[in-house]
């Protein structure tokens, strides 16, 4: 036993320093000194192992497992930029993080100050500017943004999204379904064609939401474990969309 409980010592104390030597939030010091050895495996699993693997899907868990330890992490070091040189670019990831956090209020008084004399025009602060305004609710005013948008450069399934959820927001249902068609079969993950089955179930189409809700699932099934608490969350809405369709 006494062996075990220096192995298990010896296991927290490497863990320790490699949280310190690699710059990990340093919350994992708590949780793989108070919660042993339970909270070194989660270290090793979450961290280390997907560093070791490397790759894009290595990366994506690392950054999950940072969010969840540390959700607002991104928006402070955007915000100390901004505090300290408050350029457009700066301001932008300011927009940006703030959106990830729900807080839209703030990302379209940044976009809407960044939108602003020579960069009056650019499409990146524009769809940031109409999809916080979507997000707001105020539709009226995304519609043109988002119209203008896709008149001066190619659709995009992000700006389709956007102008989908405009016009359904505005009442006009017939010019919402092709946008949403657009991004459902076009946008990565499952956002555009959650969305899109809640559209249809909300007008009238039950039959064609629950075969998009069925898509999901089978979408989700393939998905790895990590990823599928995200991918539950669209799903969740699909569902929620179509039974309140009832």
């Amino acid at each position: 036993m006494l062996q075990l409980f220096g192995l298990g010592l010896i296991f927290s104390i490497v863990l320790c320093v490699h949280v310190v030597r690699t710059n990990q939030n340093m919350m994992w010091l708590y949780i793989i000194l108070f919660i042993s050895p339970l909270g070194g495996i989660i270290y090793l699993i979450a961290v280390i192992m997907p560093s070791l693997a490397g790759g894009p899907t290595a990366r994506k868990a690392r950054e999950a497992a940072r969010e969840t330890l540390d959700p607002t992490r991104d928006y402070r070091t955007a915000k100390s930029a901004v505090d300290d040189s408050p350029t457009v670019y700066n301001r932008m990831r300011l927009a940006a993080a703030a959106g990830a956090l729900g807080r839209w209020d703030e990302a379209e008084a940044l976009y809407r100050v960044s939108a602003q004399g020579v960069h009056a025009e650019d499409p990146a602060l524009a769809y940031g500017l109409a999809h916080s305004l979507v997000e707001l609710g105020r539709y009226a005013e995304a519609a043109p943004l988002l119209e203008q948008l896709e008149a001066a450069n190619p659709r995009t399934p992000q700006t389709a999204l956007q102008l989908a959820r405009a016009y359904e927001g505005l009442g006009r249902t017939a010019d919402a379904d092709a946008p949403y068609l657009y991004a459902a079969a076009r946008l990565p993950g499952l956002e555009g064609i959650a969305r899109q089955a809640a559209f249809l179930a909300r007008t009238g189409r039950r039959e064609e939401a629950q075969e998009a809700l069925g898509e999901i699932d089978k979408r989700i099934e393939r998905l790895n474990a990590r990823f599928r608490k995200e991918a539950r969350q669209w799903r969740d809405l699909a569902a929620d969309g179509i039974a309140r369709a009832r």
